[in-house]
Order: C-alpha cells, then sequence, then structure tokens
C-alpha cells in the first residue's frame, strides 16, 4: 500500500527501547514516512540533550523548530495525522484503551526490574509482580485475535514490545505464567507475526538485548551469561 501523503518525519531512537518500538509500529501501520536516527544513551549527543527536555527517547522532530517527546504524545500524534484511527472513537472505549497502554508501561517497569535485580531474591520478587500482571490481563482478554477483536489498535502496539523481551528471556530463564496465561500467549503469537511488530527491531535484536542484560550484572544477566557459555 502508498505512503501517506504526510512531510517525512524523523524519530530518534535506541535499538532497544521498547517505547521506541511502539512508535515504530504506529507509524508503520499508519504508513507514514519517517526517517529513524539511533542514538547511544549512555552518551547522548549534545543535539539530541537540546530536543529532548526529558533525555529520553523516542523523540518526533516534525520539522527543524518542532519536536515531540514522549512516547504516548507521539504515538496519539500519529494516530491523529494519519486520517484513520488505531483508538476506538466512543469516549468509554478509548479511555479504557488508554488505561490499558498504561498497564503496558506499567508491566515494561516489571521488566525493568526484573533483569535489574541484583539477588535472586530481588528477582523473584519482581517475577511474581510480572505474574500477577499476567494473570490481570488474562482475565480481561476475550481470546480474539487482537486485544479489541480483530482489528489491530495502540493496546496492541503497546503490548507487542512488552512480549518480544521474552523472546529473548526464555531462552535462559523459565516464566510459566507465559504459557499459563493462555489467551495471552495466542495474542503474543499474532502479535509476533504482524508485519509492523516484526519490522520494529533489528534482526539481532535477541543476540543485542541479551548482551544488554549480562552487561547489568544482575541475576537474570547471570543466567543469561551461563546460557551463552553451554552454548559455547
Amino acid at each position: 500500500m502508498p505512503t501517506k501523503n504526510i512531510a517525512q518525519i524523523t524519530l530518534i531512537s535506541h535499538y532497544l527501547c521498547p517505547y521506541v518500538q511502539r512508535a515504530i509500529i504506529a507509524l508503520t501501520e499508519q504508513r507514514i514516512e519517517f526517517k529513524r536516527i539511533d542514538i547511544d544513551l549512555a552518551n547522548k549527543p549534545d543535539w539530541f540533550k537540546r530536543l529532548s527536555p526529558l533525555g529520553k527517547v523516542p523523540a518526533l522532530l516534525i520539522d527543524e523548530q518542532t519536536v515531540l517527546f514522549e512516547s504516548n504524545a507521539i504515538v496519539e500524534y500519529i494516530n491523529d495525522i494519519s486520517g484513520s484511527s488505531l483508538l476506538a472513537t466512543d469516549p468509554l472505549t478509548r479511555a479504557k484503551e488508554r488505561a490499558w497502554i498504561e498497564f503496558a508501561s506499567a508491566t515494561l517497569n516489571n521488566i525493568g526490574q526484573l533483569y535489574n535485580a541484583k539477588t535472586e531474591a530481588q528477582y523473584l520478587n519482581a517475577l511474581s509482580m510480572l505474574e500477577s500482571k499476567w494473570c490481570t490481563l488474562e482475565k480481561n482478554l476475550s481470546g480474539s485475535t487482537f486485544f479489541n477483536g480483530e482489528h489491530f489498535s495502540l493496546v496492541d502496539a503497546a503490548f507487542a514490545p512488552v512480549f518480544r523481551y521474552f523472546d529473548a528471556f526464555e531462552k535462559f530463564a523459565e516464566f510459566k505464567f507465559l504459557s499459563l496465561c493462555t489467551h495471552a500467549a495466542s495474542w503474543r503469537k499474532t502479535l509476533a507475526l504482524r508485519p509492523s511488530v516484526k519490522t520494529a527491531v533489528a534482526e539481532d535484536y535477541i543476540p543485542l538485548l541479551t548482551a544488554f542484560v549480562i552487561q547489568r550484572n544482575s541475576y537474570l544477566g547471570s543466567l543469561a551469561n551461563n546460557y551463552l557459555h553451554k552454548r559455547r
């Protein structure tokens, strides 16, 4: 399908950032052409510090004078300029969708706690919080193709990067809730096959994420490191 006739915008990103993935998925789904620039968050360039008040990615350059920061604002802007919406038109349903997008962000915070946990006890605590999130999600899924039925939405764009973490983590750690929560498992498989989701990261995403986790010197990092040593 042709790209929509919208002036090209630039997405400032990091190759592992899940919030960047949300923006890329939305841009791809809405067929909006964009340029991507990856930066090193450990050594942020001065021009980026001037652009992003919070120093976070993603940041979206609309033109030389206009920049958007914060992923939710960026994704909703993308949605608004596209001419077709990935959010419901009904106010209540739309509000519920935004609430579940925030739930996805809270789940990402738990994932961060998981890969940063230094001790086994801290790791198990983060794992328990993640399991609780998954159970809550499972109770609110109907088993349909996407979150709201048969139509892809921004809720799907928010959860796809959440699920993708476990494509790497499952290789070196056990997460029983992933298979026990069957609706969530089915949704995860469906999203993994979505072209916009597949192309939101580079082909070497899993080894890059694994290396990142190992560098955290965390409990999960030690599991990842042991996994790699056994493969050699």
